[in-house]
C-alpha cells in the first residue's frame, strides 16, 4: 500500500513538473517580448542578450502610440473582434441547438458535413469568398472581415457537445408549460451553456483579434486597417524599428488578456465539467 502511494506521489510530481516546464517554455518568449519592449534600441542588439532592461524606458510605447492613427487601428480591431464574437455566439449556438436537441432526417450527416469543413484550408476558399464580397460591395469594409468567418464548424461542434449534456426533460417540461422554441433557446439553452459560450467567446475573440491574412486581403485603405496590419507596416523595406514593434505587440496582447481574465472562471468550469460525476 505504501509502495502504491509512493508511486502515485511520484507520478503527480512528474506530471506537475512536466506541466510547469511546458508552461515556462511557452511563457519565456512572451516574457522576453514584454521586458524587451522597455529596452532602448541599442540594448536590443547587445551580445550576449540580456533579459532584464538595464535602462528601462517608456519611449517605445510613446512611439508606438504615435505611429499612424493608432486609436483608429485599435477601434477597428476591437469592433471586428467583438462583432465577430457576438455573431459567432449567436449563429453557432443556434446551429448547435438544432443539431443537439432536434430529431430530423439527415441530422448526423449534416453534422458530419459541418465537421468535414474543418479540413478545408482558408487558402482554398479565399478567392471565391473574396469574389462574393466584391459583388456584395463589402471589400475594404470592416463587415467584409466580420461576416465570412463568423460561423465556424469548431464553434458548432463545441457548443453541440456541451448542449448534449443538457437533459431533454428540462426542454420537455418547458414545452408543456407553453414555452416557445425561441423561449427555450433564449431562456434555457443559452443560460445553461454559459461555460461553453464563454470558451467559444475567448477563442473567437482571439482568432479575430490576431487575424492578419483575411484583413490583408479585404482591406486596402489606411482608415480601415486593423492593429495586425499596422504592426506589419512597422516592418520597413530596409529595416525594422524593433523597439516600437515590440511595444506595439505588447499593447495588442492586453485586450486578449483582459477578455481571458473576465471569462476564465467559465472557461475553466467548461474544461472540468466532464471530470466530475453527478
Amino acid at each position: 500500500m505504501t509502495t502504491a502511494n509512493q508511486k502515485r506521489r511520484w507520478g503527480r510530481i512528474l506530471r506537475d513538473g512536466v506541466v510547469i516546464g511546458l508552461a515556462i517554455l511557452f511563457l519565456v518568449p512572451v516574457i522576453w517580448v514584454v521586458l524587451s519592449s522597455f529596452k532602448p534600441s541599442a540594448e536590443l542588439y547587445v551580445l550576449p542578450p540580456t533579459l532584464l532592461p538595464k535602462e528601462p524606458t517608456l519611449a517605445n510605447y510613446q512611439s508606438a502610440l504615435t505611429v499612424g492613427n493608432f486609436a483608429t487601428y485599435t477601434w477597428n480591431s476591437f469592433f471586428v473582434a467583438t462583432m465577430s464574437t457576438l455573431i459567432a455566439l449567436l449563429t453557432n449556438s443556434m446551429a448547435a441547438f438544432a443539431l443537439a436537441k432536434y430529431r430530423f432526417v439527415g441530422r448526423e450527416g449534416l453534422f458530419l458535413l459541418t465537421l468535414a469543413t474543418i479540413m478545408i484550408p482558408l487558402q482554398v476558399i479565399m478567392v471565391p469568398i473574396f469574389l462574393v464580397l466584391r459583388n456584395m460591395g463589402l471589400t475594404d469594409s470592416l463587415w467584409g472581415i466580420i461576416i465570412p468567418p463568423a460561423a465556424t464548424p469548431t464553434g458548432v461542434f463545441l457548443l453541440r457537445q456541451y448542449m448534449l449534456s443538457i437533459p431533454d426533460e428540462i426542454l420537455e417540461s418547458a414545452r408543456m408549460d407553453g414555452a416557445s422554441e425561441w423561449g427555450i433557446y433564449w431562456r434555457i439553452i443559452l443560460p445553461l451553456s454559459v461555460p461553453a459560450l464563454a470558451t467559444l467567446a475567448i477563442f473567437s475573440f482571439t482568432w479575430r483579434w490576431n487575424d492578419f491574412i483575411w484583413p490583408f486581403i479585404v482591406i486596402s485603405s489606411e482608415q480601415k486597417a486593423t492593429l495586425q496590419l499596422a504592426l506589419a507596416r512597422l516592418v520597413g523595406q530596409f529595416g525594422v524599428d524593433w523597439s516600437t514593434l515590440l511595444a506595439a505587440t505588447v499593447i495588442t496582447l492586453l485586450p486578449m488578456l483582459i477578455v481571458f481574465l473576465l471569462l476564465q472562471r467559465y472557461f475553466l468550469s467548461n474544461l472540468t465539467a466532464g471530470s466530475v460525476k453527478g
